[in-house]
């Protein structure tokens, strides 16, 4: 038996009592109607890793490979339904393993080839080849994937192994975009020189590696989302990415006009981009929090109780307002608060520094003479991999240094390039990891599930990797929220994640820049984006 959902596509998509709001950024009626042509210049904080949406991990990558791939569903960022894009009809089974989708006639790729059953069918398996090292996101999404079939000219059917409810709203991730048959019979390391083939509404026209990216328009484009605001082509004729690491510099070019938006403005830059005419757009990240996940296999993160009383310690108003500002919250779970599945949870995140010291006492942990506590000869001393992938990692990270030095405990700083923090991160080489991941579904939480993508280093599987489990076989909505509920509730009975804050996009835009938008994972998308000229 199949229960056909509608068009809504209301499954694993409306999980939360939480609002999933943020799309925003269209036009005003003060832009004026759009004007088509013209060229978008864009100033990215951080280098794309890779061309291939398959391997994008960074907002960075995403804001680049998103505008070239289409997926087959589209998920709206303000109400979390999925929507139809390159299939505008889909079935789920009862037991969530079957899924079946009807593709839209007419859709090509940009070398001209058609979007058949059969393209999608390569395309998933090509994820699999991939692999969790390279496509970490991507393959998550595809665990216990058993095959596609094609049933006729336009539908497919993808069966897993296991229940897997959390693969519909996955196919309206970047991650699972649709690329031609040419792209995904390249090698992986093939996939990221910027020669890949989607049906987006932009192509790739050069690809620098570390230095920019342009796009070019693909004409003829008329297939895209319910959630675009206008349907065909494009309105930019190109979009130029820019590397520009330092922010002062950004803020700078965005001022002066060199430059028509930039990622990761901060608080400070906010007058200067405003008093040139320009705005700063917000938008919180779904998904994980930014935080600290710790390795539970080595030195003193081994014992529950100083994980414990880590979680007390870091006082996260204090992270917020001394190094980011009121655009952003601070983290009241190990969900994002716009995730589909969020449970508020901020009574257990409390700032309680005494808390922490009682715990460290009881274990056992006694204040050195430097302040740091020592157990057995051994400090309370452990490092935080890190990477630059938000520009205020590091001082957030100094200033939770601060906090856990006044309860006797040493946290030391390894900034890494984003090559090395994955490469540690997959090695689980690390005392502590810091990060976070965006993604508008509950299902995000099996990063810390003993036999997916878990990255604390675990030994034993534990109640929470049976509720994991257990969401993936739920369609039904409110059920499938409350089991996410006792999943958060059970990272933090095993001491897995020290939540900080939520990541917002703050996105700065010049005065002839408009509909700029996010996604419902607060990824950037232009296809409605046009400059005045």
């Amino acid at each position: 038996m199949k229960r056909p959902l509608a068009l809504a596509g209301v499954l694993a998509a409306t999980l939360s009592v939480a609002a999933c709001g943020g799309g925003g950024g269209g036009s005003t009626a003060a832009d004026g109607p759009p004007q088509s042509g013209g060229t978008l210049r864009y100033g990215l904080s951080v280098a794309p890793t890779c061309s291939d949406p398959v391997q994008s991990g960074t907002n960075q990558t995403i804001y680049v490979t998103r505008q070239v791939v289409d997926s087959l569903l589209d998920q709206d960022p303000d109400s979390g339904e999925l929507r139809p894009w390159l299939a505008d009809q889909w079935t789920v089974s009862q037991d969530a393993k079957s899924f079946t989708f009807r593709l839209k006639e007419g859709v090509t790729f940009s070398d001209g080839t058609p979007l058949t059953p059969e393209v999608v069918k390569k395309n998933l398996d090509s994820v699999v080849a991939i692999g969790a090292v390279k496509a970490p996101l991507a393959a998550g999404y595809l665990a216990g994937y058993a095959g596609a079939t094609v049933l006729d000219a336009r539908t497919v059917q993808v069966d897993f192994g296991a229940p897997n409810s959390q693969f519909l709203q996955a196919t309206s991730t970047p991650q699972l975009g649709i690329q031609s048959e040419a792209t995904v019979a390249k090698s992986a390391d093939e996939r990221c020189l910027g020669s890949n083939i989607g049906s987006g509404p932009f192509t790739y026209a050069e690809w620098k590696q570390n230095a920019s990216v342009t796009l070019a328009k693909r004409t003829g484009y008329n297939w895209g989302s319910s959630l675009q605001d206008h349907r065909g082509d494009a309105y930019l004729d190109k979009i130029e990415f820019t590397v520009v690491p330092e922010a002062g510099v950004r803020t700078g070019s965005l001022a002066s006009g060199q430059l028509d938006a930039i990622s990761d403005a901060l608080p400070q830059d906010v007058a200067q981009i405003e008093a040139a005419g320009g705005r700063v757009q917000f938008t919180s990240n779904p998904g994980i929090p930014f935080g600290l996940q710790p390795n539970v296999t080595r030195g003193p993160l081994r014992e529950f109780a100083v994980r414990a009383a880590l979680l007390t310690a870091v006082n996260r108003k204090e992270l917020v307002d001394t190094v980011l500002g009121p655009q952003f919250k601070t983290a009241t779970s190990v969900l994002a608060s716009r995730t589909p599945g969020y449970l508020d949870l901020s009574s257990r995140v409390k700032y309680d520094p005494a808390a922490s010291k009682q715990l460290l006492d009881q274990a056992g942990w006694v204040p050195g003479g430097d302040g740091i506590r020592v157990k057995d000869g051994q400090r309370l001393s452990f490092g935080v991999v890190f990477a630059p992938v938000f520009a205020a990692n590091q001082a957030i990270l100094e200033l939770t240094q601060q906090q856990f030095r006044a309860i006797g405990v040493d946290l030391r700083l390894e900034p890494v390039s984003v090559a090395e923090w994955t490469t540690r991160q997959n090695n689980k080489d690390f005392d502590v990891n810091y990060y976070n991941t965006s993604r508008a579904d509950g299902d995000i939480l099996r990063t810390f599930a003993l036999d997916q993508r878990n990255f604390n280093a675990r030994t034993e599987a534990t109640k929470l990797d049976a509720l994991l489990a257990q969401q993936l076989s739920v369609t039904d909505p409110v059920q499938r929220a409350k089991i996410l509920g006792e999943a958060q509730n059970a990272v933090f009975d095993e001491g897995l994640w020290i939540p900080t804050l939520e990541l917002s996009q703050a996105i700065g835009v010049a005065p002839a820049a408009a509909g700029v938008k996010f996604d419902a994972s607060a990824r950037l998308v232009f296809h409605d984006t046009w400059v005045k000229r």
